[in-house]
């Protein structure tokens, strides 16, 4: 799941490190989060200032209480009005071999799947893909997932370093990545 919050250009992104500062370790014991990555994305090294957490999540019930279920959510809807939030079916997930370290960055790359080509042929491609990603020594964990409304793979990768035209990560809170199995979802 993710929602991006495109600021101005000219929006003090301290603003956007205190608020994760400070309510970021409210997510740490969350139930049912596998992780959240609070990513943002600023103008002096990409086209705009953003915020644009990412999660996966060990269960959708967890899912659903964070967005609708009174809290968590409703800080964003408070201060940003209600995005759009964008989620997708899980596929699978893969622990790198900096697991355990400090995220520092994420990367997501969104593929189409053309109509004619198989979804589950695609997908067994994306799945071998993201072994190869998460082989990189400096991957904490990688995840591919499925878009059914429009047909969509995700390719999301946390690293304990810098990676070009990516995401700096503020925070990681993640009360349930030990219960994220790896490999296919299903």
């Amino acid at each position: 799941m993710q929602y991006e919050i495109t600021l101005p250009a000219d929006y003090d992104m301290g603003i956007i490190r205190r608020r994760v500062a400070d309510k970021g370790p409210l997510l740490d014991n969350f139930p049912g989060l596998g992780l959240k990555a609070y990513c943002v994305r600023e103008r002096d090294s990409s086209p705009v200032n953003q915020y644009a957490p990412f999660y996966l999540w060990h269960n959708t019930s967890g899912m659903s209480r964070f967005l609708v279920g009174g809290s968590g959510f409703r800080g964003i809807i408070d201060s940003f009005g209600r995005t759009v939030v964008r989620h997708w079916v899980g596929a699978g997930f893969q622990r790198g071999p900096a697991f355990g370290a400090k995220a520092v960055a994420a990367s997501k790359q969104l593929t189409a799947i053309p109509a004619e080509a198989d979804p589950e042929a695609v997908t067994e491609l994306a799945l071998a893909e993201l072994r190869a990603r998460t082989s990189d020594p400096a991957v904490l964990c990688g995840a591919v997932a499925i878009d059914p409304s429009s047909w969509e793979l995700v390719h999301f990768t946390l690293c304990a370093e810098p990676v070009e035209s990516g995401y700096q990560v503020l925070h990681l809170s993640c009360p349930e990545l030990a219960e994220l199995a790896e490999g296919r979802s299903w």
